[in-house]
């Protein structure tokens, strides 16, 4: 299950970069080796100690058996599930060993057919990670958003931040579709609502992007939403075009002109990231799944709130009644099979 060898391996050929001096210039590279090292060391200590956790279990099980101890037989079965939780917990970490699975990630959703319905369904959709996001650990921040006319965003775009955000979250791309009552309509009548989700890595200083300022179309506008009165009032957020790829991304997170395009630039640059890893690994092509129309027939997950209730994952056909926990961040039996199935 686990390549122990070509780990011990990697972690040897980082001690080496970093007991090369000339390696310490550069300050970002040396963070996030020894970020890396620390991380690989604990997964191995973690190997290792499950592996004698379960070899002093058999041992305690087979002497339980002879002796008739069933009290004893129960507590041992139930430290043999513990340990193979931790086991399948570490697999799926193996699962995450792309370019950039160990990255922070950028999420984008953007509302589709349905109007305010669906404008809330992004509301919707951004607590429900949000609140992932909290269970693991991770941090969030607002990068840029669209308020609704009624209700919710007609787009939003946030951070996550923490090791391997990317990697969890990187198969959520697509459609989202949502059927309940809505509180809209006056009749109480039933609505379905779409709203499109866009995972990309954040794009670190490891990574060399070249950005040609020919090739950008650079606008500025008045930001909306939260911020106070400077916000509004001065052309502080940013639009950046990239005219070959045709990559649009936009901030209006902070009142500072200069940081929201520093902001949109690291966008940018993390986006053609993303579509050069997409060419590069040609064997997950077929599990991403391209940003057409955000309507019927294209989405990837169902939430049914009415008329029974069910979230219905229609590439892995994982399915479960309890909506309102996985509107509350509880995703990741969803994230689990995705990356067993397409990793």
């Amino acid at each position: 299950m686990f390549e122990k060898k070509q780990i011990l391996k990697e972690i040897n050929l980082i001690e080496e970069r970093i007991q090369n001096q000339e390696n310490w210039n550069n300050h970002e590279m040396m963070n996030q080796d020894l970020k890396k090292k620390n991380y690989l060391v604990k997964f191995v200590e973690l190997i290792n100690t499950n592996k004698e956790n379960f070899e002093d279990t058999l041992e305690l099980l087979l002497i339980s058996d002879k002796e008739g101890d069933k009290s004893l037989f129960d507590d041992l079965k139930k430290e043999l599930l513990k340990i193979e939780k931790n086991l399948s917990d570490l697999y799926l970490e193996t699962l995450m060993s792309g370019k950039a699975d160990s990255n922070n990630s950028l999420i984008e959703i953007h509302s589709g057919a349905g109007g305010v319905e669906s404008q809330d369904w992004v509301a919707m959709l951004l607590r429900m990670y949000s609140r992932w996001c909290d269970s693991k650990g991770y941090k969030t921040e607002l990068v840029d958003q669209n308020i609704g006319d009624e209700a919710g965003y007609k787009s939003v775009t946030f951070k996550v931040i923490g090791e391997n955000s990317y990697g969890w979250l990187k198969y959520e791309n697509g459609v989202h579709r949502l059927v309940r009552i809505s509180p809209f309509d006056s009749q109480s009548r039933r609505h379905t609502s779409f709203a499109s989700v866009f995972c990309y890595p954040e794009v670190n200083n490891n990574i060399q992007i070249e950005l040609n300022e020919k090739d950008l179309k650079v606008d500025t506008f008045r930001a909306s939403g939260a911020g106070g009165q400077h916000v509004n009032k001065t052309d502080s957020a940013i639009r950046i075009t990239h005219l070959p790829s045709k990559i649009i991304v936009q901030c209006q997170s902070s009142r500072s002109q200069h940081r929201n395009k520093s902001i949109a630039l690291d966008m940018l640059k993390s986006k053609i990231y993303e579509k050069q890893l997409i060419k590069e690994e040609e064997e997950n092509k077929k599990s991403r799944l391209e940003r057409g129309e955000i309507g019927w027939g294209n989405q990837i997950r169902s939430y049914i709130m009415q008329p029974y209730t069910m979230v219905k994952d229609h590439r892995t056909n994982k399915q479960i009644s309890d909506v309102n926990s996985v509107l509350d961040g509880r995703l990741d039996i969803f994230l689990e099979n995705q990356l067993v199935k397409f990793s």
